[in-house]
């Protein structure tokens, strides 16, 4: 994956802002795998400014309930995943992308698995076992874990009582969503 400076970011975008090409020739012009990178660009400069361009050097952990609440947003509105990042103050709106299929890919339960290795150090790993609080968070985390299943089969049952009650209807809206599915699996 290419890694582009701010200063090049906001060189292509102020072109873009001037009118003269667009997404498309940009693109081919700087050598830019997708154009819908330089959309991204446009998008979140348009929102955040410069500062909005600016790589991330450190990544910013956000909590499993906020994670469905942005990828339930976006299924229910059928916004795009810059959009829907623009919507909920996101600067890396692919990381929309990794929510999703993670999501797919293992429920709800994926999005809470933390990233990296754990500590090596076992003083760490001694301490944590000593302390009280660990309890508490276990338990906490459980019933987080719990509600989060909860809220998945309440979904889930709408789901199949919406298919029960009109098979033909249900399958017809799907339909598309189902199909470009499909097509981007064969490739």
């Amino acid at each position: 994956m290419s890694k582009y400076s701010q200063n090049f970011k906001i060189m292509v975008v102020k072109e873009y802002l001037e009118g003269k090409l667009g997404y498309r020739l940009l693109a081919q012009k700087y050598g830019v795998k997708a154009k819908a990178q330089i959309e991204r660009w446009v998008k979140v400069y348009q929102k955040y400014g410069e500062a909005g361009l600016k790589r991330k050097v450190h990544q910013e952990s956000y909590p499993v309930q906020f994670k469905l609440d942005v990828l339930r947003f976006m299924k229910s509105t059928g916004s795009s995943e810059t959009d829907t990042a623009l919507h909920f103050g996101l600067v890396n709106p692919p990381i929309i992308a990794s929510w999703k299929k993670a999501f797919l890919e293992g429920g709800a339960e994926a999005l809470s698995q933390p990233k990296g290795r754990p500590p090596m150090s076992e003083k760490a790993k001694n301490k944590k076992n000593k302390s009280g609080k660990e309890k508490e968070m276990t338990r906490e985390q459980m019933l987080e874990r719990e509600n989060e299943l909860l809220r998945l089969e309440i979904e889930y049952l709408k789901k199949l009582r919406a298919f029960q009650m009109n098979p033909e209807g249900y399958l017809e809206k799907h339909k598309q969503r189902y199909h470009s599915n499909s097509e981007k699996r064969s490739d």
